[in-house]
């Protein structure tokens, strides 16, 4: 098994708020890492920290084993770790193609008013979708007419034809419905299957357990649960990740 990215006791602290606080995990070529937890929990902290927004300030990131501590998100995609965020960077009213390429368009020259190869560019684009098994009506038409998991599984297929070794999801099936997350879950799968490592951000225990191979359950910015998939089932991963213990707790208080 091939070990991509590590963490070993990766803290970070903002001033006198401590976001993470000795998290360790690795994230393997061909396997999906899911990072569980409620909003406040320390995902987009690590998150941030992976891909080279923010640097972390105790323990240690290793890339291929080598210890690596990211100025930008650059650097991070240069070590082929690539963010998919929720929000997608994607222009609504932009082709389909355009979007795919956005920021790095195949010109026909060196020189800064070089035409731009669009054939080849939509070209590209279509048979990079195909490949994942995404075939849109119209490589010419605005993305914003595609699906939220469409959309989702475009920006997919372009961090993988970019060359990304790691793929962060940033809560990728949030806004969906079942369909649509369904849509997206089989291209995470598609994505592990070509090799990647895969690191699933949600808070949808359901869902991680579709594709995890490796579940990390954050509350508050520790890790409260980090078990292998034949380590444990849904049921658990649901209670946790629902606060079992402090349920638990809540409904002796709460016992007349």
């Amino acid at each position: 098994m091939t070990t991509l990215i590590e963490m070993e006791n990766v803290g970070k602290s903002y001033g006198a708020i401590r976001a993470l606080r000795d998290i360790s995990l690795k994230v393997n070529a061909g396997e999906v890492t899911c990072v569980l937890g409620d909003n406040g929990a320390g995902k987009s902290t690590l998150i941030k920290i992976m891909s080279g927004l923010h640097p972390h300030n105790e323990g240690a990131l290793l890339v291929d084993g080598e210890k690596q501590t990211f100025s930008s998100p650059r650097e991070a995609l240069d070590h082929g770790i690539a963010t998919v965020y929720q929000d997608l960077a994607v222009v609504p009213l932009m082709e389909v193609w355009r979007n795919f390429f956005l920021g790095a368009e195949i010109s026909a020259g060196r020189f800064p008013l070089a035409g731009l190869r669009i054939k080849q560019m939509k070209r590209i684009a279509d048979e990079e979708l195909r490949k994942m098994g995404i075939v849109v009506q119209d490589i010419d038409q605005p993305i914003g007419t595609l699906s939220g998991g469409q959309r989702q599984c475009v920006a997919i297929a372009r961090a993988v034809y970019f060359g990304a070794r790691v793929l962060i999801l940033d809560e990728p099936t949030a806004a969906l419905g079942v369909k649509q997350s369904g849509v997206v879950l089989k291209y995470v799968a598609a994505a592990r299957d070509a090799g990647l490592g895969v690191v699933f951000i949600t808070h949808n225990p359901h869902h991680a357990y579709l594709v995890g191979d490796h579940f990390i359950i954050l509350k508050l910015g520790t890790a409260v649960l980090d078990r292998t998939r034949d380590e444990v089932d849904l049921d658990e991963l649901t209670t946790q990740m629902a606060g079992g213990d402090e349920l638990a707790e809540l409904s002796h208080e709460l016992g007349r």
